[in-house]
């Protein structure tokens, strides 16, 4: 009886101690890296006894938006998500994530200055900060490095030579180019030629040149049977198109690459930087982390330890290992030498990363991109004048204002 009261206080005494510990709930959109999510989530628990992380992958970047938004307020909501670049703004202007500055203080001075200025300033809007940096990727171009070499090509330099490669690649089976109605790639190709879609004081820019010339090379594409248009929601009906080899060439994220590698095995992937006309830059595609409204302090206080476990160098190193996507801090280069000189083609973000700049980050884009998509649906598809569908977008984008 004594010994069976005392094992009732020694385990009475160890619940609480096992329940001590903040959780931190954390939703991402990261379908090919979950493991590696899950082991790094796994080793910061070991490491300390004030927090556990549950990761829980819940879908693409707009379904986790979506799920969010559905579960504020109640007691579902997570504490830290997985935030697509455009929706954050969106995001911080509803009040859905908080701002973070008060815990700057806290973090260590040369973390902040190790950081590529460029992807911390993704998550500053308005001059609060509302993102943490951990998965940015660049748009690349991704092509058939097997029929390349066996035709003595070379990626493209300048759009033109990209065109011009698009129609020698075409066969009557296959297409020289798959293009994806979508807001970041049609980004991608504004932004290279030194455009932006939206100006610096936050005005839908649609029609201006290099938007226009944009979309009037992908209509030439498109109509000449060079390019095979897929729309953002067939995403991934473009790249079965691309690794089946029925297009030799298409724009995608960095991140893609592991997937691409796992999926193209009946030719050799390649992969190289977009052109770039002076002045030129890129779109920081992928995501930030932020902290969900309602979260304790403890729970704020945890989430930001995971975060910056997770930019220890050598967890960077782990992360970006699988993932592909940039290296967030200098301090981690280094450590990728060997498997950058393993894996060439990952060094092309890193070699662009100069060139790289945020996003929209204005809480109205995540409409205005809708209208972008109809728009270049409208002109690839229904034959539409790129000034045509483009003016029409920029009208429906600046009634929204």
């Amino acid at each position: 009886m004594i010994l069976r009261s005392l094992c009732t206080l020694l385990v009475l005494g160890i619940a609480p101690l096992a329940d001590a510990r903040t959780v931190i709930e954390f939703w991402h959109a990261q379908d090919a890296t979950i493991p590696t999510i899950e082991a790094l989530a796994e080793a910061f628990n070991a490491a300390q006894d004030d927090y556990q992380v549950l990761p829980r992958h819940t879908g693409s970047y707009r379904e986790t938006a979506l799920r969010l938004i559905a579960a504020l307020g109640t007691p579902n909501a997570p504490v830290l998500v997985d935030a697509e670049t455009t929706v954050l703004p969106r995001l911080a202007e509803e009040g859905a994530v908080l701002a973070l500055d008060h815990w700057l203080a806290e973090l260590p001075q040369e973390l902040i200055e190790d950081i590529y200025p460029n992807l911390w300033a993704v998550g500053q809007l308005d001059g609060r900060r509302y993102g943490l940096p951990w998965h940015s990727s660049l748009p690349v171009l991704i092509y058939n490095a097997s029929i390349f070499n066996q035709l003595g090509l070379a990626p493209p330099q300048s759009w033109e030579e990209f065109e011009a490669l698009a129609g020698r690649l075409t066969t009557r089976h296959t297409a020289g180019y798959v293009v994806v109605a979508a807001a970041p790639i049609f980004e991608a190709l504004v932004n290279s030629r030194g455009g932006r879609i939206v100006t610096a004081g936050g005005q839908p820019n649609f029609t201006s040149p290099a938007a226009i010339e944009s979309l009037a090379m992908l209509q030439r594409l498109a109509e000449r049977g060079h390019a095979q248009v897929r729309s953002f929601a067939q995403f991934e009906v473009a790249m079965i198109d691309f690794v089946r080899t029925r297009a030799m060439m298409s724009v995608a994220g960095l991140a893609f690459l592991p997937q691409g590698q796992r999926f193209a095995v009946a030719f050799e992937l390649g992969l190289a930087p977009l052109p770039l006309a002076p002045g030129g830059s890129l779109p920081l595609m992928g995501g930030q982390l932020a902290v969900v409204r309602g979260a304790s302090e403890a729970e704020q206080r945890g989430a930001l330890a995971f975060w910056q476990f997770l930019l220890a160098p050598e967890n960077l190193q782990t992360w970006i290992e699988a993932s592909y996507f940039l290296p967030v801090r200098r301090a981690v280069v280094p450590l990728l030498a060997a498997w950058y000189e393993a894996n060439p083609m990952a060094r092309v973000g890193l070699e662009q990363l100069t060139y790289a700049a945020p996003r929209p980050q204005i809480a109205a884009y995540t409409v205005w991109q809708e209208y972008l998509e109809e728009a270049l649906e409208r002109s690839l598809l229904g034959g539409m004048a790129p000034e045509e569908a483009l003016a029409e977008a920029q009208r429906r984008a600046e009634a929204e204002r």
